[in-house]
């Protein structure tokens, strides 16, 4: 579960930029693409944090949604994986302009 080790990276940048004060609330935004399950990240954060300045904080997640541009058409649809052909014109190359986020968006200090 490589879920663990993201949610210790997390922890870590939350205390990294708490500037030594208790942390009571961090949000996180995770792409849809990112390849990261948020109930695990969820089920980690309280382990991870125990015992550091985030002890205790709530875990507020925002899922962010795929979205694609069709490099043919330049439509743009929601993509549900990565290979997915544009709705419009059937096409396979598709940039992806969000989902793949996965970063500390917010935290809420004392």
């Amino acid at each position: 579960m490589h879920e663990m080790s993201i949610t210790q990276s997390v922890v870590e940048i939350c205390t990294q930029n708490a500037g030594g004060r208790r942390v009571t609330a961090v949000i996180l935004e995770i792409g849809d693409l990112s390849g990261v399950v948020p109930d695990a990240i969820e089920f980690c954060f309280e382990a991870c944090t125990r015992d550091t300045q985030l002890d205790g904080a709530r875990l507020l997640i925002e899922r962010v949604q795929a979205l694609g541009r069709c490099r043919d058409c330049k439509a743009e649809f929601a993509l549900s994986a990565y290979y997915d052909p544009c709705p419009a014109c059937g096409g396979f190359g598709v940039d992806v302009l969000s989902g793949e986020e996965l970063r500390v968006k917010e935290l809420e200090v004392e």
